[in-house]
């Protein structure tokens, strides 16, 4: 075997670091570009950039990462001893040297990942396939330090005055000042905002239209549950228990959410509308007008300088123009107001739609003995839930590296080896799940496999849906139990139903419309107006300049107005860097 081939992974990457801290001290061009392949994607989150973006190719990188480390001052890049040690891992296909890096920068400390790859280390010259550096802390400033100034005296004991419940309650109550960041919406979304918020100092508030924390998925269909496993949904500071099941049901989750509140010390509002916010730039503030439903209505102003929408990039239920549909007299709904199929035995349903809420509602209705059917608009991706659609999640699973290592080289995957990847599990996964795809299309049903073949986590990325997670509906549709029919063989809706364009009728007592739901754009001018949604843009789906999730945890062209979403994981890592910027933005205001 190659002697390159058998060096430790430890002295391949200090090597590698050394060069890299000389030739960015240098300023050498082409040195710098000697330590990376041709291939290669640089993914920076903050630490360097002042934003979330990767660059590709060695010409780009050479030039952005010279440019960027002398305006961030950063320096002393080295392998992190006190985490995860360097090692060999396989990544999209490729036998690689993975090393979790630190640095310094004129305001915090970074973290970082570099991947060589093994085939590039026969040479002896290792050269970087994927770079990331991120914002670890901003110095002063780290949670640890803010703990430690936050603490009371252990000895400080007035039995006349306050206690810790007391000024808890009073501090909640803003009556006295305004939260320096109002966070809109009290899912996971905005829970974990708020706790990387208040684990920095910074003074955040949560309203919610929901009359009880959590209610956002104890309200949603009786039989819903998470369909990937706790493993990589844990929140901040908090895991899941070990005990708990690996799929979530929705009243645990819901559960979580009030009882982590409630630990974490988080200030949040029930039963309070967000109704808009206008921006004073002289101020630099905003005027937000809230309503909360307590008796006889009470309406509060508030001036936040930072608001957060973390109203899921999936928040707004999608009710698309149906022709004709307003002729049918049964009940109509969307499924986010569906909450059981137990009415509905023995009655025909038609549930509108093929992604994971349409199958689950349909099975749920097909185990109350309804007879329905699902009406497919368009191609959808179907995996088995296991072991198709958690092989995505692989890096979460196994002994071995802290849940922090775990994020960290998670974040670090750039764009387009992570469709490399993808492209791989999706082929795994559709080679496990062939039996079930071949029965599928053999009752008509049509599917796709995502971009590229990239599968369902770039779909989610791209457009929030558009695939199913099979539990069980999957084989009930293969087997005809659950039946389905083609949206353009539709001709009209009736009174009581339709008529197919083969001059058949359908009746039905009850449409479903499992059509998805509009993006946080569309809140965006609802609640701040055109001009402001046309400043910010499109947000969620990926940037082709950026190779990011547009708008998502980071500043956007409106000054004060941020975006935090997405799954459990995506959450819980970003949320971190989305509450540094927004303690940089605060120590820098003046």
């Amino acid at each position: 075997m190659d002697i390159e081939l058998q060096r430790d992974p430890q002295p391949l990457v200090q090597d590698w670091l050394s060069d890299l801290n000389a030739a960015l001290e240098a300023r050498d061009l082409s040195r710098l570009a000697a330590l990376f392949r041709p291939d290669a994607d640089w993914r920076d989150i903050v630490a360097l950039t002042g934003s979330i973006e990767t660059v590709s190719d060695r010409a780009a990188i050479t030039g952005r990462l010279v440019e960027a480390v002398a305006a961030a001052g950063a320096r002393n890049f080295a392998i992190d001893t006190e985490r995860s040690p360097p090692r060999d891992v396989e990544r999209a296909g490729e036998a690689c040297v993975e090393s979790i890096l630190t640095f310094t920068t004129a305001v915090g400390t970074g973290a970082g990942v570099v991947r060589l790859k093994r085939a590039d280390c026969r040479a002896g010259e290792a050269m970087a396939w994927t770079l990331l550096t991120s914002l670890e802390s901003l110095h002063g400033h780290d949670e640890e330090t803010v703990l430690a100034h936050a603490e009371e005296p252990a000895f400080d004991r007035d039995f006349h005055g306050p206690n810790w419940l007391d000024r808890r309650q009073e501090s909640s109550r803003y009556a006295d000042r305004d939260p320096t960041v109002l966070i809109v919406g009290g899912g996971h979304a905005g829970i974990t905002a708020a706790a990387r918020l208040k684990a920095l100092g910074v003074d955040a508030l949560i309203v919610d239209r929901m009359a009880r924390i959590g209610d956002n998925w104890r309200k949603r269909y009786h039989g819903l549950k998470l369909h990937n496993q706790k493993h990589s949904n844990h929140f901040p500071y908090l895991p899941f228990p070990k005990t708990w099941p690996k799929y979530i049901p929705k009243d645990k989750i819901a559960n979580w959410l009030e009882s982590y509140v409630e630990t974490m010390e988080i200030d949040f509002w029930t039963g309070t509308s967000f109704t808009g916010a206008t921006w004073d730039a002289g101020e630099r503030r905003w005027t937000v007008e809230l309503d909360m439903d307590v008796a006889g209505g009470v309406h509060r102003t508030l001036h936040p300088r930072h608001i957060v929408m973390a109203t899921s990039v999936s928040g707004t239920p999608n009710i698309p123009e149906i022709p004709s549909l307003e002729r049918f007299e049964g009940t109509v709904v969307h499924s986010s107001r569906f909450a059981s199929g137990a009415d509905w035995k023995g009655r025909p349903v038609y549930v509108f739609g093929t992604g994971t809420s349409a199958h689950d509602i349909a099975q749920d209705l097909h185990g109350n003995g309804a007879h329905v059917t699902l009406v497919q608009r368009s191609p959808t991706l179907i995996v088995n839930v296991e072991p198709g659609a958690q092989l995505y999640d692989g890096i979460y699973y196994g002994k071995g590296p802290t849940l922090e290592d775990r994020d960290l080289v998670n974040a670090s995957m750039p764009l387009r080896v992570m469709k490399k990847a993808h492209r791989i599990l999706t082929d795994q996964a559709r080679a496990h799940d062939a039996p079930l795809l071949d029965a599928l299309e053999r009752v008509g049903f049509r599917l796709e496999f995502g971009e590229d073949g990239t599968g369902w986590p770039l779909k989610y990325r791209s457009r929030g849906g558009g695939y199913y997670f099979n539990v069980g509906a999957s084989d009930l549709v293969a087997k005809g139990e659950i039946g389905l029919i083609q949206y353009d063989d539709i001709a009209d809706f009736t009174a009581t139903g339709f008529t197919m364009k083969d001059g058949s009728d359908r009746a039905a007592d009850l449409i479903v419309l499992a059509t998805g739901y509009k993006g946080q754009d569309h809140l965006v001018e609802q609640l701040f107006g055109t001009e402001i949604a046309r400043k910010v843009g499109a947000i969620w789906g990926f940037d082709e300049r950026t190779q990011e999730l547009r708008n998502m945890w980071i500043p956007t062209a409106q000054p004060g107005l941020w975006f935090q979403g997405g799954s459990f994981a995506q959450c819980r890592i970003y949320s971190k860097y989305l509450a540094l910027q927004i303690l940089a933005a605060e120590i820098h205001r003046d």
